[in-house]
């Protein structure tokens, strides 16, 4: 089979590799669609290499057709399947825990399933179970135009809570509103730490953290839970210690990738109850940007780098 392999120049080609071998309690898929992801690119260049196990090239998530299934699981040959990898997306074929694929939500096309799993279980695990969402909450979203915070907004809106985001432009403020952002801050205009202010968080998820993240935390509510998953506004801040005894509150660090197989058969069970039957009604949405072939894995990986998209970009490797 073909996958995408990075080579020493750091160029991308679609070479041959290894077929993949399946283990009794894993599912072979024939792989349809990849969605990226910019860990992609942190992977690319070197800084976030795949789990043990899992393939050398990239990918965290694919939908596709199940190929080989252990007998007593819930799948079968045949069945269209979407789901979370360690790596291993940019392929043909792909061998996963046959508890880390969920079902192809009723109505969706094997490209918007791939661009669900991702995103929504890191929601999912940080929304629901670090920070215990609950209906009435207000809910914190850095990089609201982002796969992950169009994700996140949309699960806090299911979930019955309030979002107050940041985004960079007015193009971007319209488009997280139509997802169902309450209070949106262009943080290149406005001030995000008075945003807060006027809106105080009982769950903050941020990938941005950096200098602007001590003001922010002054204005969580009372117990308050600040998730932090990345840092790319920097990994330096100043905090008053004093704010979290004074206010109760929790400081968590997070990431989904290092979880355990089973904690993300756990987290995907989870996020398929609540949020699968919202999928197909419409109610909840795959949004893709742009779609390119797998041989096109750098022009797509350019999108991403450049921040043009406003959605998911997606890889095809089989017509869907």
């Amino acid at each position: 089979m073909h996958a995408v392999l990075i080579n020493a120049d750091n160029s991308l080609s679609w070479s041959e590799v290894p077929e993949p071998v399946r283990k009794d309690h894993e599912i072979l898929v024939e792989i349809h669609a990849a969605a990226l992801n910019r860990a992609d690119l942190m992977q690319r260049a070197g800084n976030y290499p795949p789990p043990p196990g899992w393939p050398e090239w990239m990918g965290l998530e694919m939908a596709g057709v199940v190929l080989q299934a252990p007998a007593d699981s819930r799948w079968r040959p045949g069945d269209k399947v979407c789901g979370l990898l360690g790596g291993g997306g940019y392929a043909e074929k792909v061998v996963l825990p046959a508890d880390m694929a969920l079902p192809v939500p009723k109505g969706l096309s094997m490209v918007e399933a791939a661009a669900i799993p991702e995103a929504f279980a890191t929601s999912y695990l940080n929304l629901c179970l670090e920070g215990g969402l609950q209906a009435g909450d207000t809910v914190f979203v850095q990089a609201g135009a982002s796969g992950l915070g169009m994700a996140a907004i949309q699960l806090v809106k299911q979930v019955g809570g309030k979002v107050v985001t940041t985004v960079g432009s007015d193009e971007k403020a319209e488009f997280v509103r139509s997802l169902g952002a309450d209070v949106v801050v262009n943080h290149r205009k406005a001030d995000v730490a008075a945003a807060l202010a006027a809106n105080p968080p009982n769950i903050a998820l941020d990938c941005v953290c950096g200098p602007g993240f001590g003001p922010c935390i002054e204005n969580m509510a009372q117990g308050g839970r600040w998730i932090v998953i990345a840092t790319l506004g920097g990994e330096q801040c100043q905090i008053n210690l004093r704010t979290f005894f004074r206010k109760g509150l929790k400081l968590i660090g997070s990431t989904l990738r290092s979880r355990t197989s089973e904690m993300k058969a756990q987290i995907l069970k989870g996020m398929e109850d609540l949020l699968w039957p919202a999928f197909s009604a419409g109610t909840v949405k795959s949004v893709i940007h742009q779609t390119l072939p797998i041989t096109q894995a750098a022009e797509a990986h350019a999108i991403l780098q450049n921040r043009e998209n406003l959605g998911k970009v997606v890889l095809t490797v089989k017509g869907n």
